[in-house]
């Protein structure tokens, strides 16, 4: 009788499949050429609010107001950009979590348990630090929720100006921690942001997701269907008294994102590809512009530190977002049976719980509603968001660059084709075929060399009757 197989542990930040590592490439592609022009933006915003001479007409614009006043949407060119644009945003979050949940890391319960432990603890420990924080020094507490957030584009761009060869696993690990954050980040504003609700309204906004997710299951396609839907939804969201962002995140988990048979890719994956350029090179970009202008001066930065509302904010994203992240992963690790690729080690977990620490979008738009009544704490808080995700940015960049040798070794093998298939070699090594590739090439190679070791031959045999002919008429007598 045999004895029973004990299973292997099961790998933390293993190799990914095949196809997650195509979507994970594509996807951190997009979202880094998005950081990049998130970052550009933010220094733009911080320009022009800071320049003397550029101050008020930034004032101004944000300011302008426009739309149709009947409907309750006579709204400034900042709040446009916050409940408007960033729908966008929240929809692409929306179609992602789908995604994970059917195709994804979150598909299979024992790996999701990693990142959703972590990204749990990664927003409870910041919470924990701000509320101690500021309830020491006997501020409000209504901030809460700004260190909770992680911005994965910012964090992606941190990536790609520092230059760091990360490996696919720890970025799907940073994507897929970014998406569960995204939905608690979302659930916060419905829960704890809402304003009075206009039930009419509301049941008018249920009443189109109804007849959204009805289109999609009848198979009816058109933009020109969608998208005056999408608005009017949009709209009786707004003016529901839950913010607008919920209506973005709703339709995106409508969408169908598993495959049928012969399908390349399911109606959500396509969608998500066509929009999320949209979201990452211009809404996120654009909300930032007009969220990120707060006045930056020296007595500005040192409030960041003693006020006891922007220091929480500030160690809630740096301390908190680290340990809470890192400390999640470790002990799931612990309690369970995942232990850590033998490629790792956890201080490059650590390192990247310390970039997770870059709030920006979320973390602005929460700080923009837990103090909207107060401007002043609004600016503080978000030059407190721009502080701690400046500090994170550059603590992670001394860890990631430490480990910077490792990582490109490890992304090497990873992307290594010998055999010229369009494959990487280490996900064909079950594959025969493969082997017959590599064997007809090593052949070709051998014959290669064999062929100039045949030449190096005759050529040194040459050389050699050559120096021993000129030798012999040398050694005859005189």
């Amino acid at each position: 009788m045999t004895a029973p197989r004990t299973p292997s542990p099961r790998k933390a930040f293993g190799r990914l499949s095949l196809p997650e590592r195509s979507y994970v490439v594509d996807a951190l592609r997009t979202e880094t050429v998005g950081g990049v022009l998130l970052l550009l933006a933010a220094v733009a915003a911080l320009v022009w609010a800071n320049v003397p001479a550029l101050h008020s007409s930034y004032e101004s614009v944000g300011h302008f107001h426009f739309g149709p006043e009947a409907l309750g949407l006579n709204l400034s060119v900042a709040h446009w950009a916050a409940d408007g644009l960033l729908a966008v945003f929240f929809f692409v979050a929306g179609i992602e979590l789908k995604r994970e949940l059917v195709a994804g890391d979150l598909r299979d319960p024992r790996a999701a348990v990693l990142p959703v432990v972590a990204a749990l603890c990664g927003m409870a420990a910041p919470a924990l630090v701000y509320t101690l924080t500021s309830g020491v020094g006997g501020g409000s507490l209504a901030g809460w929720a700004v260190p909770t957030a992680t911005d994965i584009a910012f964090a992606l761009a941190v990536l790609a100006v520092i230059g760091t060869s990360l490996p696919s696993a720890l970025r799907a690990f940073l994507l897929t921690l970014a998406v569960v954050d995204d939905l608690f980040a979302i659930l916060i504003i419905a829960v704890f942001f809402t304003d009075d609700l206009d039930f009419a309204a509301l049941g008018g906004a249920v009443a189109g997701l109804a007849v959204f997710w009805l289109l999609l299951r009848k198979g009816v396609r058109g933009w020109y269907v969608y998208v005056p839907l999408a608005l009017v939804v949009w709209a009786l969201m707004y003016n529901s008294g839950i913010h607008a962002t919920i209506a973005g995140v709703a339709m995106g988990l409508m969408l169908r994102c598993h495959r049928h048979e012969g399908e390349e890719h399911s109606p959500g994956e396509h969608i998500e590809h066509l929009v999320r350029p949209l979201s990452a090179g211009l809404a996120v970009p654009l909300f930032a512009l007009f969220s990120a202008g707060v006045a930056i001066s020296g007595d500005a930065l040192a409030e960041v530190f003693t006020q006891p509302e922007t220091l929480g904010v500030v160690l809630g994203l740096v301390v908190g977002k680290t340990l809470g992240i890192f400390g999640g992963t470790w002990l799931t690790a612990r309690f369970t049976r995942a232990s850590l690729s033998d490629d790792l080690a956890w201080a490059d977990v650590f390192a990247v719980a310390t970039l997770a620490g870059i709030g920006f979008t979320v973390s602005l738009l929460i700080g923009e509603l837990a103090f909207e009544d107060d401007a002043s704490m609004t600016d503080s808080v978000k030059a407190a968001v721009l502080t701690g995700s400046l500090i994170a940015t550059a603590v992670a960049t001394v860890l990631l660059k430490i480990r910077n040798a490792k990582y490109r070794r490890l992304t090497e093998e990873e992307e290594r084709d010998e055999d010229h298939s369009g494959v990487p070699d280490v996900y064909e090594q079950d594959d025969p075929a493969y082997h017959l590739r590599m064997a007809e090439l090593h052949e070709r190679k051998a014959a290669e060399h064999r062929r100039l070791a045949r030449e190096k031959a005759a050529e040194r045999d040459a050389l050699a009757e050559v120096t021993g002919g000129a030798g012999e008429e040398h050694d005859g007598p005189a």
